[in-house]
């Protein structure tokens, strides 16, 4: 079931699986299943029963990390079109049974593991098919979430910023304005609402924001604005309603990760224009398992004590690469088996940063917590440099390869760095996909650990 965008973000910026009695057992037809007698408190009353944990109780015992990533896999999967904030109410709920009952499950709710796993991966697919990312708008600063495969065509001049795809079907719209109509929300919509062809099926104005969507001539329009800084700034999203199975997620996405007048704490750090991470071998002769986030952009990628290296082959859904090193022999490369699912306490080893190491280049281990699949989370995150480590368990079995970034959300803000883990079955599908060998090598993930440079230009 997918949910219309005419109630898109309206308020913006503002497993526990209960089954009936059991069967009752025996070869007796008058046999019945009576509930087990309450027990009698000191006071002679009856004790209450416990009350039973709804779908929403236990969204709101998750972490806001993880509700915010669950709000906005499911607007990417189109079950989700309200706000990405990480409040959970009878939409957010909704939104999972749909998603639960598309993919032929039970629609509980409470998401298990293995459909947390398929969300997160139908996201990514949808982010990635469109080229979503975060940017900063050039005239203002803003921060605008743009699909940008779809829309590779930009100008701009003192107003703003306009993207467009080659044919027109699809127009991303960014102005800035300051008159005498800007000097409240309503007369600011009140204009927008005004514009020629515009009927106007979904409106809402708060005393921060407004947000119209409807029809204008042949095409479907998106609009939110919001006043800052003595002036309006407005997104418009126009689209042919072809296109609208497309652009549906991704204009649920733009509307909250839409920031007009960000402060410092909104933007990420700047890429640096020399970036350490650690690469696994992964085969004797010069193969080496990269995490594809942190050698993205680099003019070249070096592995320290060998020389440089060539990228063969990535996997843009779980950020993984394949390295190659030439003329090399006989490289420890790392087994990567089949292992069971990580314990809670697992080793993570790989080349912290330089200024880590006052200038070193050790391999070393730490310890830190695994949370469950599929978030795979690490705690505490190890040291920059760990980006591309290997995770092992207590048996010093490979369980899959860190990363290290902000969280993927659709929100305002740029998220905290977090660590996790792509899990060990993955890194063998990727690296049998390239014609590597995983089984095989050596268990010393220290020995099988090596230092991957990038530089920018």
């Amino acid at each position: 079931m997918k949910v219309p965008l005419l109630s898109i973000v309206a308020a913006g910026a503002a497993m526990i699986a209960v089954s009936g009695p059991l069967a009752a057992q025996g070869t007796s037809p008058a046999s019945t299943v009576r509930p087990k007698p309450l027990p009698v408190r000191s006071d002679g009353a009856t004790a209450a029963r416990p009350k039973l944990q709804t779908p929403a109780d236990t969204a709101k015992a998750m972490a806001q990390a993880d509700r915010l990533a669950i709000q906005s896999d499911l607007a990417w999967t189109s079950h989700y079109n309200g706000a990405i904030n990480g409040e959970v109410g009878e939409r957010m709920i909704a939104a999972i049974k749909a998603f639960q009952k598309d993919h032929g499950g039970k629609d509980t709710g409470v998401l298990n593991p293995q459909e947390r796993g398929a969300l997160a991966e139908a996201a990514k697919k949808a982010q990635h098919n469109v080229g979503w990312k975060v940017v900063t708008e050039m005239t203002t600063g803003a921060r605008i979430g743009l699909p940008a495969k779809l829309v590779p065509s930009t100008a701009a001049d003192q107003n703003g910023s306009r993207w467009s795809s080659s044919t027109g079907t699809i127009q991303i719209i960014f102005t800035r304005r300051k008159d005498a109509n800007t000097t409240t929300i309503a007369a600011v919509a009140e204009q927008e609402r005004k514009a020629a062809a515009r009927k106007i099926e979904y409106s809402v104005v708060k005393p921060d924001f407004f947000v119209l969507s409807g029809t204008q001539n042949l095409k479907k329009f998106y609009i939110r604005g919001q006043i800052g800084n003595n002036e309006a700034r407005i997104l418009t999203v126009l689209y042919d309603q072809a296109t609208e199975g497309t652009m549906i997620p991704v204009t649920v996405a733009m509307s909250s990760a839409f920031n007009p007048f960000p402060s410092s704490k909104d933007f990420p750090p700047p890429r640096s224009k020399v970036e350490y991470s650690s690469g696994i071998v992964v085969g004797p002769d010069g193969a080496i398992l990269a995490d594809r986030y942190a050698i993205d952009g680099c003019g070249t990628i070096a592995i320290a004590g060998f020389g440089n290296a060539d990228r063969i082959a990535q996997d843009d859904i779980h950020d993984l690469a394949l390295l190659r090193l030439y003329g090399v022999q006989a490289m420890p490369a790392l087994a990567i088996g089949d292992a069971a699912p990580a314990k809670p306490s697992v080793t993570i080893t790989g080349v912290a940063d330089p200024q880590m190491q006052n200038g070193g280049h050790a391999v070393s281990s730490v310890a830190a917590t695994a949370g469950q699949a599929p978030e795979n989370t690490l705690s505490p995150a190890p040291a920059s440099g760990f980006s591309g480590a290997a995770v092992t368990d207590g048996e010093g079995k490979f369980l899959g390869a860190v990363h290290l970034r902000p969280a993927q959300v659709a929100g305002p803000a740029a998220p905290a760095g977090q660590a996790s883990y792509v899990s060990a079955s993955t890194v063998r599908d990727f690296l049998q996909a390239n014609k590597i060998a995983p089984s095989g090598g050596t268990a010393d993930a220290k020995a099988a650990m090596v230092r991957v440079i990038c530089v920018r230009k």
